[in-house]
C-alpha cells in the first residue's frame, strides 16, 4: 500500500538528480535555488561545509598535564538554510501553491532521504530529516504573497557522499595456465584470468563504508583489506546465484535478501561497522576456501567527506 503522505516532493529521488545549476539544493523530490521558485538566501547554507561535532575518547593524565589522545566519533550533522518563496504569478493562488509545496516536502518523517547541494561543479549529499521548519506568514507573505522558511535538517551520518555511486566486480584468484610443451623462447607462462584483488578508491577526505555481494558457488567467502589488516570472513556455503550482502554501514549481513546471516561470522572477522575504506586507495582481496565457476565479490561505494 502507498504511502498516504508521501506526493512527488517527497519522494527519495537519486541524489542530485534534479540538480542543474550550480547553487541548487535538492531535498528528496525538491528542488530549490537558482532557477527555481525557492530561491536560497543570500546567507547560504549553515552546517554544510563545517567539521560535526565529535565524542572523543581522550583520558586526562592522572599525575601529568594533558591526555591520552583517543579516537573522535562524529556525531550528526546539522544543516541550515532561510529560503525565500517566490511564485511564479502575482495571485493568491500561485501563493498559497507555493507555500502548500513548502508544507508538503518539509513534513515530520521518520525516514532519511537525500539533501543534495551543488557548489562549483561539484555535488554532494547526505541522508536526512527535517528537524525544524518556521514559515513566516507576516505582512510580506499577506500582502505580496512572498514567504521566508527557516529550515534545518538532522543527518545521522554526518559524512557528505559524491552523487556516483562507484563498483568493482572481481572473482577468486585463478591459477595460471603454465608452460606449453613443447617449450620454445622466449617461456610464456600464461596469465591469471583473475587474481582475486580489486581496488576502491575514496576520492574523499572521510572513511566510507561499503556495501559488499558474496556470490555463489563458495564455501566460507572471506575479503581482507590489505593495509588496514580488517577482514570479513563468513563461514557458510554458498550456492550457485546465492548472494550474501555485507551491508557495513547497517552492520547487517543478509542471505538473498531474505534472511540474516551475520551470526556466520568467524570468530577472526572484524565487526562489520569497522570496516571502512580510509581516504585514498583500498586493497581488497577475496578469498574464498573454495569455489567453482561464477563466484564473485562484487563492491559497491561512494567517496566521502567531511
Amino acid at each position: 500500500m502507498a504511502d498516504p503522505t508521501s506526493t512527488a516532493y517527497t519522494d527519495d529521488l537519486p541524489p542530485g538528480s534534479l540538480i542543474t545549476l550550480d547553487g541548487q539544493m535538492q531535498w528528496a523530490g525538491l528542488l530549490m535555488g537558482p532557477g527555481t521558485p525557492y530561491e536560497i538566501d543570500s546567507g547560504g547554507l549553515t552546517g554544510w561545509e563545517d567539521l560535526p561535532d565529535y565524542d572523543t575518547t581522550d583520558a586526562d593524565h592522572p599525575t601529568a598535564h594533558g591526555a591520552w589522545p583517543g579516537a573522535r566519533y562524529a556525531k550528526p550533522r546539522k544543516v541550515g538554510a532561510t529560503v525565500w518563496t517566490l511564485p511564479p504569478g502575482d495571485d493568491t493562488a500561485s501563493s498559497l501553491a507555493a507555500m502548500r509545496v513548502l508544507r508538503q516536502a518539509l513534513l515530520l518523517g521518520d525516514d532519511e532521504r537525500w539533501l543534495t547541494v551543488r557548489l562549483h561543479g561539484e555535488t554532494l549529499a547526505v541522508r536526512a530529516r527535517v528537524s525544524q521548519r518556521v514559515l513566516a506568514a507576516d505582512r510580506t507573505y499577506t500582502t505580496q504573497g512572498v514567504s521566508k522558511a527557516s529550515v534545518q535538517w538532522y543527518a545521522t551520518d554526518p559524512r557528505r557522499y559524491a552523487m556516483d555511486e562507484q563498483s568493482a566486480v572481481t572473482g577468486p584468484p585463478q591459477p595460471e595456465s603454465g608452460l606449453n610443451w613443447p617449450l620454445t623462447w622466449p617461456l610464456y607462462w600464461g596469465q591469471a584470468a583473475s587474481t582475486g584483488d580489486v581496488d576502491a578508491d575514496n576520492n574523499g577526505s572521510a572513511p566510507t563504508h561499503p556495501v559488499l555481494t558474496f556470490t555463489g558457488p563458495c564455501v566460507n567467502p572471506t575479503v581482507t583489506e590489505r593495509a588496514s589488516g580488517m577482514r570479513l570472513r563468513y563461514e557458510i556455503a554458498l550456492a550457485t546465484g546465492d548472494e550474501l550482502v555485507v551491508d557495513t554501514a547497517e552492520g547487517t549481513v543478509t542471505l538473498n535478501s531474505t534472511a540474516s546471516r551475520r551470526h556466520t561470522a568467524a570468530a577472526d572477522s572484524s565487526p562489520e561497522e569497522l570496516f571502512a575504506f580510509e581516504p585514498g586507495r583500498a586493497r581488497l582481496a577475496f578469498r574464498p576456501d573454495s569455489h567453482d565457476a561464477g563466484a564473485r565479490l562484487t563492491v559497491r561505494w561512494r567517496s566521502a567527506e567531511w
